[in-house]
């Protein structure tokens, strides 16, 4: 995973963002091994829907969650709770299906 330093990007409040597989953090946050494997989650989900198709679904994801839910957006999206729930197996990317992200789907 390519691993990019920049002062401006992600947005304040977040420290890193995954951009069509470079994660880009702000230059005083310390990497750990569980904000690798989060990120790598999103890379295997955004590979598996050829990029762009990754970020349209998430958007319109969280439009709807954002209307159904107001600040829990961001935790609700089912790509989030799949990285958020396996971020700390590191064999995770292993053994996962692919679309496993689909059975997060749910309200």
């Amino acid at each position: 995973m390519l691993i990019l330093r920049n002062k401006y990007i992600p947005l304040k409040g977040f420290s890193a963002v995954n951009i069509f597989g470079a994660l880009i953090v702000h230059p005083g946050v310390v990497l750990s091994d569980t904000l690798i494997r989060h990120e790598r989650i999103h890379t295997a989900q955004m590979r598996e829907m050829l990029y762009l198709p990754f970020y349209v679904w998430y958007s319109v994801e969280w439009l709807v969650r954002l209307l159904c839910h107001r600040g829990n957006a961001y935790y609700r999206l089912s790509m989030e709770r799949e990285a958020y729930d396996n971020q700390h197996d590191p064999d995770y990317l292993r053994h996962r299906r692919h679309f496993a992200w689909l059975r997060y789907l749910r309200p």
